[in-house]
């Protein structure tokens, strides 16, 4: 479907919801950048800091777990709303903090508010994506990594011209305030719309399914109302049979009930594989991000600056990957979108373990952001089109179940370290893709 053709309500829902993303990303960046200037000022040591990024980790993963229950019970427009507001009023704490303790309160606040717009975003994403009738979740994620290019650009900006901190985080949280109170009015709610849409399956490697009555999903009642209506006239016949007429008053409860119980089953299992294929791309993708420059300096005996020169190429691909990522995912589907991807990284994986020249290491480290572009966006996708009515709920369970491989991965390396080269240690992310590969039908819808 073209953008033409697209309601102005989606189309104006979707540049907001981009909107979402980026200053999720730029005000994430905000933090990173000024890092070294706050915990001089707070007296941090190097292994404290350690222990306030895990703080701030685990408070992002339980504002996710929360995040889930309370999006569909009060709305994700609502959630995104506070959690964009509290992100923009905490960015300033870490810059106010003058001790550990201060410090760590203000991180955890903040670390508890970004975990929470993070469910909340991605659910009105896959409300948008509905609506566009074909695959735009990954360009989310992409503006997600310029907001975080911007923000660190700006901060770079504001250190060279010497503003503290204090100053430069409080003008990021006017601005972020402002940038939510213009956006949120135009996420999609319940209310009801003026044209029904529905979001084709791209399940089948090169084709898309047809857009017919029986393949459509059934409705999810915590998606706005204006994309559920249509796909509850659309159940497949069976479906019909089974809820209406004659046979539907006398059906008996305890049928109903083993139903329920079967489907509730079900759909903790796809949770469950969906968060463990989350869990290894980030993982993956972890461990690019916190190792690759320290895996060239070490292996090839490189300079700091060529060194850098390794997540560059990983950040770079990954970021037009994920701009590339919805189109190629339109034409072969996202099962095929997360299996040769992963066979990418893998092969970035290997690329870099065995060679012993900067060109051809940073062209497997290139890969591997290629290959990392499109997978974890398409995984998310799928978790808010299970049906029912806990989309957000399902989703924060793979958001946690994902974060914890983004944490898990960095970490696993470092302790292999202690006892084999950095270098070899990177086969684990090399045959956990190629794992992830084997098993990317689980992101069929």
């Amino acid at each position: 479907m073209g953008s033409a053709t697209i309601d102005r309500k989606f189309r104006t829902a979707r540049a907001a919801v981009f909107a979402a993303f980026t200053l999720n990303g730029v005000l994430l960046a905000m933090w990173v950048v000024h890092i070294p200037a706050i915990t001089d000022r707070a007296g941090v040591s190097a292994s404290m800091l350690s222990v306030l990024v895990l703080l701030m980790a685990g408070a992002a993963l339980v504002g996710m777990r929360l995040a889930g229950p309370a999006a569909d019970r009060f709305g994700s427009r609502t959630l995104v709303a506070t959690a964009a507001s509290a992100i923009s009023v905490t960015v300033l704490g870490p810059g106010l903090a003058t001790s550990p303790i201060t410090l760590a309160i203000a991180v955890a606040c903040f670390g508890f508010g970004m975990g929470a717009l993070d469910v909340s975003m991605n659910t009105q994403a896959v409300y948008v994506e509905r609506a566009y009738h074909r695959p735009i979740m990954s360009a989310f994620h992409a503006m997600f990594s310029a907001g975080g290019f911007v923000g660190s650009l700006a901060g770079a900006a504001a250190q060279y011209a010497q503003w503290p901190p204090q100053l430069t985080l409080t003008c990021a949280g006017i601005a972020g305030l402002v940038v939510t109170a213009a956006l949120v009015p135009h996420l999609l709610g319940r209310q009801q719309p003026e044209s029904p849409s529905h979001l084709e399956d791209y399940d089948n490697e090169g084709a898309r399914s047809a857009n017919s009555a029986r393949e459509r999903p059934t409705a999810d009642a915590s998606e706005p109302a204006d994309l559920r209506h249509c796909t509850d006239a659309s159940n497949s016949t069976g479906s019909l049979t089974a809820t209406s007429g004659p046979a539907a008053s006398v059906r008996p409860r305890a049928e109903n009930r083993t139903d329920q119980h079967g489907e509730r089953h079900q759909r903790a299992r796809k949770v469950l594989s969906l968060g463990a294929v989350a869990f290894v791309l980030l993982l993956a993708e972890g461990v690019a991000a916190d190792w690759s420059a320290l895996q060239v300096r070490e292996r090839l005996d490189t300079s700091e600056a060529d060194a850098a020169l390794a997540f560059g190429a990983f950040s770079a691909t990954m970021t037009l990957g994920r701009f590339l990522a919805d189109r190629v995912t339109g034409a072969i589907g996202p099962v095929a979108i997360v299996r040769y991807g992963s066979l990418l990284a893998a092969a970035g994986f290997a690329v870099v373990i065995g060679s012993p020249w900067l060109p051809l290491t940073l062209l497997g480290w290139a890969m591997c952001g290629l290959g990392l572009a499109g997978g974890v966006p398409q995984i998310f996708s799928t978790a808010g089109n299970l049906g029912g009515t806990t989309a957000a709920t399902d989703m924060s369970r793979v958001f946690t179940i994902g974060y914890l491989g983004l944490l898990a991965g960095p970490a696993m390396i470092g302790w292999l370290t202690a006892v084999i080269p950095l270098t070899a240690a990177l086969t684990v992310p090399l045959v956990l893709t190629l794992a992830c590969a084997a098993t990317a039908n689980v992101v069929s819808r």
